[in-house]
């Protein structure tokens, strides 16, 4: 039997480093326009689930197992600020999907 539970683990560490590591050039506001969610919606899933099974965790921490490091430091490091047409872009996403 497949333990599926460390299957799932693996694919979010490989998420993680693919996000982190090998494409940190691609921003939240782009995944949230082209996939509905980012590195902080995962931040916020690991934070609930780890309240789920009794794990005292605040948004941060959750950032910070996520980003690999304080939120910060990443965003001071690989963060941009949105262009008008990624804003623009991002509004018609939460119109479509909203």
């Amino acid at each position: 039997m497949t333990d599926t539970t460390a299957l799932e683990a693996a694919a979010f560490r490989r998420l993680l480093k693919h996000l982190n590591q090998d494409r940190p050039d691609v921003q939240n506001i782009d995944l949230m326009i082209l996939a509905g969610f980012c590195r902080n919606c995962l931040a916020d899933w690991y934070r609930e689930a780890a309240e789920d099974v009794g794990i005292a965790m605040n948004k941060e921490q959750a950032r910070e197992r996520v980003y690999g490091m304080p939120f910060g430091d990443w965003k001071a490091q690989h963060q941009q600020e949105a262009t008008p047409e990624q804003l623009a872009a991002f509004k018609a996403a939460q119109e479509r999907h909203g």
